[in-house]
C-alpha cells in the first residue's frame, strides 16, 4: 500500500492533468485498501480472505458544468483517458448555479489534528483464526445455545487522499480490528439467534473473543419463547444497540441536501427546541481512535467538534459547500465523498450525551415498558418523520427486564419521540454513532 506522501501526490498529479486539460477547477481523491479475515463455524475453518485494491475518483468543473468519474486502474494511459471522459462529460453537462469546490479560504492547511487511527501493530491469520475460534467456543459453551451461525475476526487498513486545484492536500491512514460470532439458542420452531460483534481501530482496544462469543450465546438464551404484549400505548426503551439508529433518522434529517430539496421533517425548525431540555447531541471527527475520525471533509475543509443539538435546540445544519450556496450558510465540515462521485453530507463520530439517569432507573420509571433491542425494516418517513418499525426485546415490569417479546411494531413520529426521549447515563463510545439507553414515555405498540 502506498505511503501517505505517495497517496497525496497520485490525487496531486490527477488534479493537475485535469487542470491542464482544461478544466476550471478540479479535486481528486484517492483511495487504498487492505483486508483480511477468517472465518469458522463449529470449530472447523470455512474462509479465509485477503484483499487489497485502489481508486481513485476526479471530478471537475467547467465553469458551473461539472462530471466526476473514477477508475481503479491507475496507469497514465488510463488516468489520461479518464480526465479525456470527465472533460467531454462536463461539456454536456447542465449548469449547476451551486456547482464549485469549498471556499478557499475554509480550506484546512497543516498536518492537521493527531486523530490517531492507524495502529502499526502487524496483524497475523493465525492470530485471527484464534480469536474466531475462542468467540464460537465461548458462545457454544453458553447453556441452551444449539448450534452456530459462524465467528470471525478480520482486520483492515486504508489510506485517503484529497487534492483540489485550489490549494489543498491532504491525507490519512486508518487500521480496523474486529470479531464477530452469532449463534442459534433452543430447537425447531422455537429456535431465536443473535449476534455480538465488536470493532475498533486499534487490537489493543478489541473487547477479548471469549467475551464477544459469551454476549453472542447470552442474548440468543434470553430470547427464547418469545410472547407478545397488549396493543396499545405504552412506554419504550430503546438499547443502545438500536438507539443509535435515532441519531442516524436525525442526522439525516439535519443534512443540507435535504433541507434544501425541502424533503425534511425538520425543515424550519433550526434555531427550535425540538428535544428536551438538557439533550446534546455531538458530532467529534477529531476524537482520537474514532471509527469514523477524520482531520478534514470531504471537500478539504477543516473539522471540529460541533454541538449539533445543545440544551434541545437545534444549532446548525450539516452542509457541504453546493446545499451551503443553496441555504446561504458557510459549509460545515461535513462533507464526505467516496471515488463514484461528488460529496455528499454525513456525521462523523456522532453521539447524544448521556443523561442524569442511570439505565436501571429508566427501567424502573414505569410499572411497565417494552425494553427494544432488535429493530426490523425501515419504516420511517424522513419527510413527515412519521416512525413505525418491526421491533423484538423485552418486557420490563417494575424495573427487572422479563419475558422477551418478537413480532411487534413500535410506532410514533419522530418529532414525538425527540421531544420526550431521555438519554440515560450508560453512554459507551463503541461505534461510529451512540447512544446510551433512551426512554420513550409513550408509544404505539401493536402485532407485526
Amino acid at each position: 500500500m502506498l505511503s501517505i506522501d505517495q497517496s497525496r501526490d497520485r490525487a496531486e498529479k490527477l488534479v493537475e492533468r485535469a487542470v491542464a486539460a482544461g478544466a476550471d477547477a478540479a479535486d481528486a481523491i484517492y483511495v487504498a485498501q487492505g483486508s483480511s479475515s477468517v472465518e469458522v463455524r463449529m470449530g472447523a475453518l470455512e474462509a479465509v480472505g485477503s484483499s487489497e485494491g485502489e481508486e481513485i475518483g476526479l471530478r471537475l468543473f467547467l465553469g458551473q458544468r461539472s462530471a466526476s468519474v473514477s477508475s481503479s486502474d491507475l496507469s497514465d494511459e488510463a488516468l489520461e483517458a479518464l480526465v479525456e471522459r470527465a472533460i467531454a462529460m462536463a461539456g454536456e453537462a447542465p449548469e449547476d448555479p451551486f456547482a464549485g469546490l469549498a471556499p478557499a479560504n475554509r480550506l484546512h492547511h497543516g498536518d492537521g489534528p493527531a486523530i490517531n487511527s492507524y495502529d502499526p501493530q502487524p496483524v497475523e491469520p493465525k492470530d485471527m483464526h484464534e480469536r474466531a475460534l475462542a468467540a464460537e467456543a465461548a458462545a457454544l459453551a453458553v447453556a441452551g445455545v444449539t448450534n452456530s451461525t459462524g465467528a470471525s475476526a478480520g482486520a483492515s487498513r486504508s489510506v485517503v487522499a484529497l487534492a483540489t486545484s485550489h490549494g489543498f492536500s491532504g491525507a490519512y491512514s486508518s487500521t480496523s480490528h474486529s470479531v464477530a460470532a452469532g449463534v442459534i439458542a433452543g430447537e425447531g420452531a422455537g429456535m431465536q439467534r443473535d449476534s455480538a460483534w465488536h470493532s475498533t481501530r486499534f487490537l489493543a482496544d478489541l473487547d477479548a473473543a471469549d467475551e464477544i462469543g459469551r454476549l453472542a450465546g447470552e442474548r440468543a438464551v434470553a430470547r427464547l419463547n418469545p410472547t407478545r404484549p397488549r396493543p396499545g400505548k405504552m412506554p419504550v426503551l430503546f438499547d443502545p444497540r438500536v438507539a443509535s439508529s435515532l441519531l442516524g433518522h436525525f442526522a439525516g434529517a439535519i443534512g443540507g441536501q435535504s433541507i434544501a430539496r425541502k424533503s425534511s421533517f425538520l425543515l424550519g425548525k433550526l434555531g427550535e427546541r425540538i428535544f428536551a431540555a438538557g439533550v446534546t447531541i455531538i458530532d467529534d471527527p477529531l476524537r482520537p481512535r474514532g471509527l469514523r475520525s477524520r482531520p478534514f471533509d470531504g471537500e478539504g475543509l477543516s473539522v471540529d467538534r460541533t454541538e449539533l443539538v445543545a440544551d434541545g435546540v437545534v444549532r446548525t445544519w450539516m452542509a457541504d459547500s453546493a446545499s451551503a450556496r443553496q441555504l446561504g450558510i458557510a459549509p460545515t465540515g461535513h462533507a464526505a465523498r467516496g471515488v463514484g462521485g461528488g460529496p455528499g453530507v454525513a456525521a462523523s463520530n456522532l453521539y447524544i450525551a448521556a443523561g442524569p439517569r442511570t439505565r436501571e432507573e429508566l427501567l424502573a420509571a414505569f410499572p411497565e415498558a417494552i425494553l427494544v433491542t432488535e429493530l426490523i425494516g425501515q419504516g420511517v418517513n424522513p419527510v413527515t418523520g412519521d416512525y413505525s418499525r418491526g421491533a423484538a426485546g423485552f418486557m420490563v415490569r417494575d424495573g427487572a427486564i422479563a419475558e422477551p417479546v418478537a413480532e411487534i411494531t413500535v410506532a410514533s413520529n419522530l418529532l414525538d419521540m425527540f421531544a420526550t426521549l431521555e438519554p440515560g447515563s450508560d453512554l459507551e463510545f463503541r461505534r461510529g454513532v451512540d447512544a446510551p439507553t433512551i426512554l420513550i414515555p409513550e408509544m404505539t405498540v401493536g402485532a407485526a
